[in-house]
């Protein structure tokens, strides 16, 4: 697999048309995900493996571009994708600030965490997965024998990197049905769907129509154990610092809703996989491009 997963750009005429489909993994789905993320109907992690959160941004893309909603990506789907020629994977050169860190384990505990000045990447790897989109395993997987800590070191990485900004949006969707948030113009038009978790059942999603507050970059997360259903008992309120490994990453979107936010996250693998405490998670990346598209006001509707 990991001579496939170099090559996705060499793959023939007919491979580019062959369906994607549950349980797929390799150069196909690779490529499907990177065309996806960069037509802004994002896969959350790339992993090269077919999951749900892939699933939902292929039906999301279709209806958008008016295909039949299939869920899988056909011969008309690919037909579309594939008018973005660009290389699925570029080399990076790493560079000085993607390995300054400083990069420090993130320990579990809320008092260890309060104790920190910061809550950056723990590594390298970490802090170039999470530009590049990737995972990883699968980061590792596309450069065997790199170490990821030198400036100069040259790998391989998605094509993700130099999409363009979102137009401005006029109302946000969160599904909680198929676990998007979308974004929506001034024409009714879909302009990008994101992969989120959206509650659970300790802490559900408030169904309704809510307005964006403010947004926050880099935010200091207030931890109180009183609005955690499942915190300690002996926890104190704590005050964490800001960094991509604070709870709620890096951006910190306000709703209307008292306690209520969409917001990144440390563990972008878990994005539609897992619960949440009643807010609406998104990758770190997601969420950043989503801060830049809305501005206080804007429409939030939440619906099941």
């Amino acid at each position: 697999m990991a001579t496939q997963l170099l090559a996705p750009d060499s793959l023939s005429e007919t491979e580019r048309a062959q369906p994607i489909t549950s349980k797929m993994k390799g150069s196909a789905v690779l490529r499907a995900q990177v065309l996806m993320d960069r037509a802004r109907f994002s896969p959350g992690e790339i992993d090269s493996v077919y999951g749900q959160n892939l699933r939902n941004a292929i039906s999301g893309f279709q209806k958008a571009n008016g295909l039949q909603n299939t869920g899988t990506i056909d011969a008309p789907t690919w037909a579309v994708l594939n008018t973005d020629t660009a290389p699925i994977l570029v080399s990076h050169t790493i560079l000085d600030t993607d390995v300054a860190g400083p990069f420090k384990r993130i320990p579990a505990e809320w008092p260890d965490k309060a104790k920190m000045r910061a809550l950056g990447y723990s590594s390298a790897r970490e802090a170039l997965s999470e530009k590049f989109h990737v995972s990883p395993k699968l980061l590792t997987q596309l450069n065997p024998g790199k170490k990821f800590g030198s400036a100069g070191e040259v790998i391989v990485v998605p094509n993700v990197a130099d999409t363009s900004e979102l137009p401005k949006a006029v109302k946000i969707i969160v599904d909680q049905s198929d676990l998007t948030l979308s974004l929506v113009d001034a024409d009714g038009k879909v302009i990008a769907q994101f992969p989120a978790t959206t509650g659970s059942k300790h802490d559900p999603l408030p169904i309704g129509i809510w307005k964006v507050n403010g947004v926050a970059r880099n935010p200091v997360f207030h931890y109180n154990p009183k609005l955690f259903w499942d915190a300690d008992p002996a926890d104190a309120k704590a005050k964490i610092a800001p960094g991509p490994n604070n709870p709620v990453g890096v951006v910190w979107i306000d709703l209307s809703k008292e306690h209520y936010g969409i917001h990144g996250t440390p563990e972008p693998s878990t994005i539609g996989k897992t619960q949440s405490h009643g807010c609406i998670r998104l990758t770190n990346w997601d969420a950043t491009a989503l801060a830049q598209s809305v501005v206080t006001g804007v429409e939030v509707l939440l619906q099941d």
